[in-house]
């Protein structure tokens, strides 16, 4: 826990993401979604989660993050009592290099959009573009997810 830094991008059109490996399906809430903190409850597979993120710095790449187990019951619970507009989304990992990128493909009212993001270490650090990266979206709030349950993405267009 503690200093999350982590860059977001768009993932191309037309990649099978199926291909990329194995996904797991993720539900989640928010209790609160205010850019200086927001408390995430997230099923994840089998497991339950609660996370509590800061605001973050100028580039919106780094903050304060902190995540603790729950049971998926507690975690259910939660969800009933959360803000309004659950994010539903398949999670694949993809392993380029020494770097894991968290591929996100969204359902619901967020149907279309797919995301990649890759964790970092400081936010120079060198890592590997694999060809289906599209334009990176890092600190673009548009794209946060608990900015996707208010304003979802079949609404942009």
């Amino acid at each position: 826990m503690g200093q999350e830094i982590e860059k977001k991008f768009l993932v191309k059109d037309g990649i099978n993401i199926d291909e990329l490996g194995q996904a797991v399906r993720i539900t989640q809430g928010y209790l609160s979604s205010v850019k200086e903190r927001t408390v995430r409850v997230r099923i994840k597979g089998d497991g339950g989660f609660l996370t509590i993120k800061g605001i973050g710095n100028d580039s919106g790449a780094s903050r304060y993050e902190f995540e603790q187990s729950i049971t998926t019951k507690d975690a259910n619970d939660l969800l009933k009592i959360c803000e309004p507009g659950v994010i539903d989304k398949t999670r694949t990992n993809v392993v380029i290099e020494r770097h894991t990128f968290e591929v996100d493909r969204f359902f619901g009212e967020n149907q279309g959009l797919i995301v990649a993001e890759v964790e970092l270490t400081s936010e120079n650090e060198d890592f590997t573009k694999p060809s289906w990266l599209g334009a990176e979206v890092t600190g673009d709030p548009k794209y946060y997810n608990s900015m996707l349950m208010k304003n979802p993405y079949s609404s942009w267009k």
